[in-house]
């Protein structure tokens, strides 16, 4: 049972009958994360040999940022800084997880779920999560109602992978308990040791008939496809690699049928860009660049599938979309899928430096999309500085919490005003987190890197400069 946060009872406490009057002009909100999806991948950011459609909508009648940045340029401190307000590197813990880790974000934190909550709001996780279940390492019972779970931290409804395609368990857990339960095959998870009898990548290579990996990857083989860790059952509740968009927005459209009558907040979080990438077979040979290419195509559908729910509902134009990524992109990152071999002249990267796990720009600088009809009557270009770790914030000053301050540790909430284009420079500075929790510093013109022991590049991801020196960095950020 959620513990109760001092600040979230207050804010329930507070919180007028004039909320609920002016419930019906509350805005939605749907943020739209994508996963490895770079600040040079989408078509508007002048990606090549891939279209986005649906993504180049918001940005003609939205504001496009360029100068953007999630937490950290991996996956779980970034969802992390998102969802709480607070940089990751100051909570132990939040560095990648595994499949099997304890909730990163505990019950009696606030997140940005809470305050849509306390609002009158229904909310909604749905997608990829990666921030760990229940109260300790490794002792989920996936077998049972995992505890804690998203309900305890202010999600009405939540359907999810517990960590991310290439990790298990590779099933869908909704409202904390898994998907489909199949209780002919139940469901044991290790990242220690394997199971009696269970083919692995490394001793199976037979096996991968769907994907083979380059490096790493090569424990458990799930739908031909090896994984990080071990994981023995599931049964009918395994998913297919090929469906878990379609999957995933099935239940966001339904989330937002159901909930059409009263203001929502949908986190919508795609897996399709992260390893191993494996698009239905509907988006394969779209772009002629491969799997990678090809999942690039697959993400745009899914937008499209949010935008054509809203515009059916009549919701469009007071529904607040966000669009952006968790972090930097990443080509050879454990699969054998040819990202790199078959770019034909497009750039992940947009022309900056390093990539996912970097110090380096492109490890966080991300695409970063609003759309709000209501509010943004024309598309625009911003240089404005901005940080998903004011997202908490921002959202309790849009549905008029503003004068609640210091909800939480790091965001600055008159961001609102950055993020509907009504200031055009943002903030003064952001703070970055690479892969081994090295931060940088950026402000407007210049951007520092501080001292840190480490690799030139990465083993599994060896195009990649990780940015990672013993000397102090100093950069001066140029226009182009």
């Amino acid at each position: 049972m959620k513990k109760i946060n001092p600040v979230i009872l207050s804010l329930s406490l507070a919180i007028p009958t004039a909320m609920q009057a002016q419930k019906n002009e509350l805005p939605n909100v749907v943020l739209i994360y994508a996963d490895d999806i770079g600040y040079g991948d989408l078509q508007c950011y002048g990606a090549k040999n891939v279209e986005t459609p649906n993504v180049n909508r918001l940005a003609d009648n939205g504001i496009r940022f360029t100068n953007a940045y999630s937490a950290a340029s991996v996956s779980t401190p970034s969802r992390y800084g998102l969802l709480t307000g607070e940089y990751p590197w100051r909570r132990e813990g939040t560095n990648v997880a595994n499949g099997d880790a304890s909730m990163i974000i505990k019950p009696e934190q606030l997140t940005v779920a809470d305050i849509f909550k306390q609002a009158g709001y229904k909310t909604a996780a749905i997608g990829k999560w990666h921030l760990g279940l229940g109260d300790e390492n490794g002792r989920q019972d996936w077998n049972k109602k995992i505890e804690p779970n998203l309900d305890d931290i202010g999600f009405d409804y939540s359907y999810i992978m517990a960590a991310t395609a290439d990790r298990v368990p590779c099933v869908f857990i909704e409202k904390g308990m898994v998907a489909d339960y199949d209780s002919t095959s139940p469901i044991y998870v290790s990242y220690n040791q394997n199971f009696e009898g269970e083919p692995t990548g490394r001793e199976n290579p037979e096996l991968l008939y769907n994907m083979k990996h380059t490096i790493g990857h090569d424990q458990s083989i799930v739908n031909g496809i090896g994984r990080i860790g071990y994981m023995k059952g599931g049964g009918k509740a395994l998913w297919k690699d090929e469906s878990i968009a379609d999957s995933i927005t099935a239940h966001a459209v339904s989330f937002i049928n159901e909930n059409k009558e009263k203001p929502f907040f949908l986190y919508f979080a795609t897996n399709d860009v992260h390893v191993p990438r494996f698009p239905h077979e509907r988006f394969r040979g779209m772009t002629g660049m491969g799997m990678r290419g090809d999942a690039i195509a697959q993400f745009d559908w899914c937008v499209g599938e949010i935008i054509k729910t809203l515009e059916e509902n009549d919701l469009l134009d007071n529904t607040l979309i966000i669009l952006s990524s968790d972090n930097g992109p990443v080509l050879n990152d454990g699969y054998d899928d040819q990202a790199e071999e078959l770019l034909n002249g497009h750039d992940p990267m947009g022309g900056l430096r390093g990539g996912k796990y970097s110090c380096y720009e492109a490890g966080t600088r991300v695409p970063f999309i609003v759309h709000y009809p209501k509010e943004i009557k024309e598309g625009k270009v911003s240089e404005a500085l901005v940080s998903q770790i004011d997202f908490l914030e921002v959202m309790a000053n849009l549905i008029n919490l503003s004068e609640y301050k210091n909800l939480s540790p790091d965001g600055i909430g008159k961001e609102l005003d950055t993020w509907l284009g009504k200031d055009k420079k943002g903030r003064r500075y952001v703070i970055q987190m690479a892969q081994n929790q090295n931060l940088s510093y950026r402000t407007r013109k210049w951007k520092y890197i501080t001292p840190c022991e480490g690799p030139d590049t990465l083993n599994w991801a060896p195009n990649i400069e990780t940015g990672y020196s013993k000397k102090p960095q100093l950069y001066k950020i140029k226009k182009d």
